[in-house]
């Protein structure tokens, strides 16, 4: 319960041990989380629930897309929930009530594209934890470097890789 720039300073100085991912965005390992807290008294909340089901919300104008990957997600694992949204309006309202730990994203949608949507997530505290995997029919360079630097976690193509997408969500 410590604000991320106190964490970004405590990596900075060398206290916290973090690995950088290629899109800039520090991840950490449970262990040594485990050991600052340690070596500074501090009590650690407890993990969640492994048993929990995992909450994804996909984010996606195709209907057709969508239909393939509730269907695709359901067959993977029996321990998942998973809501849609059409468009990115639809998912600020969904994404506060459903409180997701994973968020498919489609980034061209109309009205608020995925790039938008991607960045309001990670600027709410709220949010700004669950896991974002974009996904696009305009693969580019530039569409890729565009949402890591808005804060998702991967850029998948379309048409979506069943077993990419699988490994992503971390549901195999």
């Amino acid at each position: 319960m410590v604000s991320p720039a106190t964490v970004r300073q405590w990596t900075v100085k060398g206290d916290l041990k973090s690995l950088t991912t290629p899109g800039g965005h520090r991840r950490f390992l449970y262990q040594d989380i485990e050991q600052f807290a340690k070596d500074r008294n501090m009590t650690l909340p407890p993990m969640a629930d492994s048993s929990a089901n995992k909450r994804i919300l996909i984010v996606d104008n195709d209907q057709q897309l969508v239909r393939f990957l509730v269907n695709l997600l359901e067959t993977a694992s029996g321990k998942i929930e998973i809501i849609t949204a059409h468009d990115g309006f639809d998912a600020g309202q969904k994404v506060m009530q459903f409180k997701p730990q994973v968020v498919l994203l489609d980034l061209m949608m109309p009205g608020l594209s995925g790039f938008e949507v991607c960045r309001h997530l990670r600027d709410n505290p709220i949010t700004q934890h669950c896991k974002i995997i974009a996904m696009t029919g305009y693969y580019t360079t530039e569409n890729v470097d565009s949402i890591l630097k808005a804060g998702a976690d991967a850029c998948l193509p379309k048409p979506i890789d069943s077993e990419t997408l699988l490994n992503t969500i971390e549901l195999t």
